[in-house]
């Protein structure tokens, strides 16, 4: 009895660790999160996906080969805004938000992204069409198509307050070096503007980055890497009355979104909600019903076309190629071709040989 008691113990172990393989098996990494009531929409796979605000199995909504991402849900809740490249360019379109046909709403020529949406159901983006690099500009659409550039320079995301008075907008496009608690000349900073003045800066007193301005209730919700991580903050619509809200350490939260009071973003692979009234801060657990198929081995029958750096050895006798984050070292002539990448399951970039061989 006593042995078939330790059997039933292991037998339940593995039972459950299995379960738990399984439970895991189709998760997936989720990018640039929007949240109307009990519903988020995400990035996963280059395609839109919907799936409840207590977790589950999410359902897919887009499909075509091309990218959809950074979706914003309209006020009323029954469209989502979102970025594509279907035609090429990087431009702006919508969709019912419970699937259906897109419809292109920019001609922009690229780089058309969706920031959100006005109080008054105009689709608010950013886009370089109508100024010079690296220069962004925010601008709205509305239903008819009709392109208003509201007179801003360098604003590259936004939020307006609920009567549409005051835009609080992120100044600076991200500067794209992914540096940790980075304070150079290019970090984001937020900022308040009404139409009847000058635009003030919110976050001056803080070198680092202030970004992803979010208006509810009289306070200015935003990102900022004041503690050394990239958390959730909050300040009152003059920039005062700072209070932090997640304390991550390690991972950075990012694109942030609000909707009724809640806030979804990115933490590393995974999504996260912070409910304001409550003050609560939760992962939610999400599934794709997909085959992942980008997951499959794949043949790569012209590895030319993953080359990312090619460097000449110092005698000249040896190239040194990098390639989908290995590295290999070819010769001249003829010889031996060798991967000399370490085998810890990292990347390598721009490999080269020193004077020393």
């Amino acid at each position: 009895m006593k042995a078939l008691g330790v059997l039933t113990v292991i037998i339940y172990f593995f039972t459950l660790f299995a379960s738990n393989l399984e439970a895991q098996s189709n998760r997936g990494y989720y990018r640039f999160p929007a949240i109307y009531g009990n519903t988020i929409i995400f990035t996963a796979e280059g395609d839109l996906w919907q799936a409840s605000t207590e977790g589950g199995v999410a359902r897919r909504l887009t499909t075509h080969p091309g990218e959809e991402k950074n979706a914003a849900f309209s006020p009323d809740g029954k469209t989502i805004a979102f970025s594509a490249d279907y035609e090429g360019p990087t431009e702006v379109y919508t969709m019912p938000a419970a699937g259906g046909l897109p419809a292109r709403r920019t001609f922009e020529g690229g780089e058309a992204t969706v920031v959100g949406w006005t109080p008054d159901g105009k689709i608010l983006y950013t886009t370089r069409r109508y100024s010079t690099l690296p220069d962004a500009q925010l601008a709205t659409i509305d239903e008819q198509n009709h392109v208003t550039l509201i007179p801003l320079s360098q604003a590259a995301q936004g939020s307006y307050d609920g009567r549409g008075m005051s835009l609080y907008f992120t100044r600076m496009p991200f500067q794209g070096s992914y540096a940790k608690r980075y304070q150079g000349g290019t970090a984001q900073k937020i900022w308040k503007y009404t139409s009847a003045a000058e635009a003030v800066a919110l976050t001056n007193d803080f070198a680092g980055t202030s970004k992803d301005a979010m208006w509810w209730n009289g306070r200015i919700y935003f990102l900022s890497d004041r503690d050394g991580t990239m958390n959730l903050w909050s300040m009152d619509e003059n920039g005062k009355n700072l209070r932090q809200h997640t304390r991550h350490a390690g991972w950075d939260a990012k694109s942030a979104s609000m909707g009724q009071g809640r806030v979804v973003y990115q933490l590393g692979a995974d999504l996260h909600i912070f409910d304001i009234a409550s003050g609560r801060d939760r992962a939610v657990d999400v599934e794709l019903a997909s085959d992942f198929d980008h997951l499959r081995e794949n043949w790569v029958k012209n590895p030319n076309q993953y080359l990312t750096s090619v460097r000449l050895s110092p005698d000249g006798q040896n190239v040194v190629l990098t390639a989908r984050g290995k590295a290999f070292v070819a010769p001249a002539k003829q010889g031996r071709f060798v991967e000399v990448t370490p085998t810890t399951g990292a990347r390598v970039r721009d490999a080269a040989l020193l004077p020393d061989g």
